[in-house]
């Protein structure tokens, strides 16, 4: 199961200066980066619903000579939220209760479909206007993936994959954010974790991966030599992640088959290379089984 939270949360916190840069430019103008210290995370109750909310991404910073709080409130999910424009107001209010500082909320809609979210939240008596709430919203799905590719910006880069674009545009737009990341010169974590995001967003399947391995050969120059590079560089890593991966399953199966005949504990550990933790784990998992 993908953590979309996970996701967004790691490139807006690597890349959170490039994300307002790139959507919000009249407040990163305003907004001094030297001074960013990410929050903890916060949990809230809802008390008429029961339910348990997180502000996923909470930032400090000083705009202009005044301290302030920047809210970003990732949403990840493909399904709708009802009343979410109310649950940004809940979110608001409770920080400035705890802060009472300016805030900035600002939600990421990353819905598969294209959606009209609204970004308002108003509280209207006949008789009176009470409250008249607005937030920023940015909802990827209705942005042109084909208006970010001459960027420098390694958050285009990653959200293109959530951008709004064609069956038929797939595999252009995968070699486009190559074409970005090579031109990006970044190092290789941040490339890792830019091409990560970006591969659980846009598979291609084997005979696109074909057809952009073979378009990518056709390219003139040193570019074509880079984005290949990058290529193999990422499928070696993936191939390394994979073979880890399988000799820890296989590990986990062996203790368990040696705990099912009546191998102790401490044998299991010595033999298996498992933390005497995981094999106690396993002999509880076992235990449930008969």
């Amino acid at each position: 199961m993908i953590d979309h939270d996970r996701l967004f949360k790691e490139v807006l916190t690597t890349f959170f200066e490039e994300f307002i840069l790139l959507f919000y430019p009249q407040v990163y103008e305003a907004v001094r980066f030297d001074d960013v210290r990410f929050l903890s995370e916060e949990l809230y109750t809802d008390v008429t619903v029961g339910e348990k909310y997180r502000v996923d991404l909470l930032v400090e910073t000083t705009l202009k000579e005044e301290k302030a709080l920047i809210l970003i409130h990732i949403e990840p999910q493909s399904y709708v939220q009802e009343q979410f424009n109310e649950r940004m107001f809940i979110y608001f209010s409770r920080l400035y209760e705890k802060y009472r500082r300016p805030i900035l909320p600002i939600a990421l809609f990353t819905y598969d479909t294209n959606r009209a979210e609204p970004n308002t939240f108003h509280v209207h008596l006949p008789f009176a206007d009470i409250l008249q709430f607005q937030f920023l919203k940015l909802e990827l799905q209705k942005e042109n993936w084909r208006n970010y590719i001459r960027t420098e910006n390694p958050v285009a880069a990653a959200f293109l994959a959530k951008m709004g674009y064609t069956k038929e545009e797939r595999i252009e737009v995968k070699k486009e954010f190559l074409r970005m990341l090579v031109r990006m010169e970044i190092d290789q974590a941040k490339q890792t974790l830019l091409t990560g995001f970006f591969e659980t967003y846009l598979p291609l399947t084997e005979d696109e991966e074909t057809q952009l391995i073979n378009e990518v050969k056709q390219m003139k120059g040193k570019e074509g030599d880079q984005i290949m590079e990058v290529m193999v560089s990422y499928e070696r890593r993936g191939m390394e992640k994979g073979i880890e991966k399988g000799m820890e399953k296989g590990k986990l199966e062996m203790a368990r088959n040696l705990l099912r005949e009546g191998v102790d504990v401490a044998m299991v550990v010595r033999v298996s290379g498992l933390s005497r933790e995981d094999v106690e784990r396993l002999v509880l998992e076992i235990g449930k089984e008969s």
